[in-house]
């Protein structure tokens, strides 16, 4: 056998042995790295390993291959520089991918678990996947211009590729950046009964690309996040979860305002006593409104103890009022027309 032929098939056995050696150390690393608080060596250990071990394997086949004789004259470019630094450049891409993969998915998912959507985990996976990408195409790009190659097509095509994807996604980015912009100025969480433009329910998700409401049918309602950015936001579970519950009364005319307003007061008292939906503070108030067209108009405020009573609240007001006005004899008027007719 020839002796360069020897020196190769030998330069590429010794390149496998360091590699074997190189890959037990790496799993002696990772071991160790398991055993230390901090995440940036296991980072570290994992973004360099399985690349390096290639990476020795790669030089020592290059090594062989420079020895004369070995690779036949039409084929010397398989053993110029440029193949060697191309080998480099795609050593490094692999590295600083996954370096930069693993930052993210590690860092990101940590601040993510943080909060209670799920936008942001969406948004990790989003960013580890562009990260990638985008690191993978810069590393192809260098090495086809050490090799002499013109990018400027590659270049035109991902600049038009990406004009293209940017006006086909627009809503799709106008409505992450909504959500990002939700979760950062916190209008609302998952939980809150909101009213967002004519919408009213409880927010069941905050996503990526929308808001979810269930509704008081417990019909879901999906609304894009850019409509929800742009929309005015009634919030009744903040700044905590009590509403005031406005009962409208009238009764007959000839009526005394003063007494109307005692009795209803007294209603109110008895609600808060024997039932379990109404406040004591802020104390409840009553007003005489106004002179209607049928009879005195009154309004009787009441503080529930939470946003989703108002039905109870109206239904156990308005039964007392009904029952305390008829024990009373206090009128309550209907709507009449007066309707005269001349004779000619």
């Amino acid at each position: 056998m020839d002796d360069d032929l020897l020196f190769a098939i030998v330069t590429i056995i010794a390149g496998l042995l360091i590699a074997g050696a190189a890959r037990v150390v790496v799993r002696w690393l990772e071991k160790f790295a398991e055993t230390t608080e901090t995440k940036w060596d296991d980072i570290i250990v994992a973004a360099i390993g399985t690349p390096v071990q290639v990476g020795i394997i790669a030089v020592s086949v290059y090594i062989a291959l420079k020895f004369p004789g070995v690779v036949p004259g039409q084929y010397a470019w398989i053993i110029s520089d440029k193949i060697l630094n191309s080998i480099y450049t795609l050593i490094g891409t692999w590295i600083i991918a996954s370096l930069v993969h693993d930052i993210i998915s590690i860092y990101g998912h940590a601040l993510a678990e943080q909060t209670e959507g799920d936008w942001d985990d969406r948004l990790v996976e989003f960013l580890e996947l562009a990260a990638r990408y985008i690191i993978w195409f810069a590393g192809i790009m260098l090495i086809l211009v050490n090799l002499k190659i013109d990018i400027t097509p590659f270049l035109a095509g991902a600049g038009i590729a990406g004009l293209a994807f940017a006006l086909a996604a627009q809503d799709i980015i106008s409505n992450f950046f909504g959500g990002a912009i939700i979760t950062v100025d916190k209008p609302f969480k998952v939980g809150d009964r909101v009213k967002i433009d004519t919408f009213y329910g409880d927010v069941t998700n905050i996503g990526p690309r929308s808001t979810r409401l269930r509704t008081l049918d417990y019909q879901i309602v999906t609304i894009p996040n850019n409509k929800v950015t742009s929309s005015y936001i009634v919030n009744y579970s903040e700044p905590d979860v009590k509403i005031r519950i406005t009962i409208p009364v009238s009764v007959a005319y000839g009526t005394d305002p003063a007494r109307v307003k005692q009795v209803l007061l007294e209603i109110a008292g008895d609600a808060i006593k024997n039932t379990g939906y109404l406040l004591e503070e802020p104390a409840p108030t009553a007003f005489f409104q106004e002179f209607g067209d049928s009879g005195l108009k009154f309004i009787l405020y009441v503080w529930a103890k939470k946003y989703n009573l108002p039905d109870e609240v109206k239904d156990a007001i308005n039964q007392r009022i009904a029952a305390r006005f008829a024990a009373e004899g206090i009128g309550i008027p209907f709507p009449q027309m007066e309707v005269r007719m001349k004779k000619e």
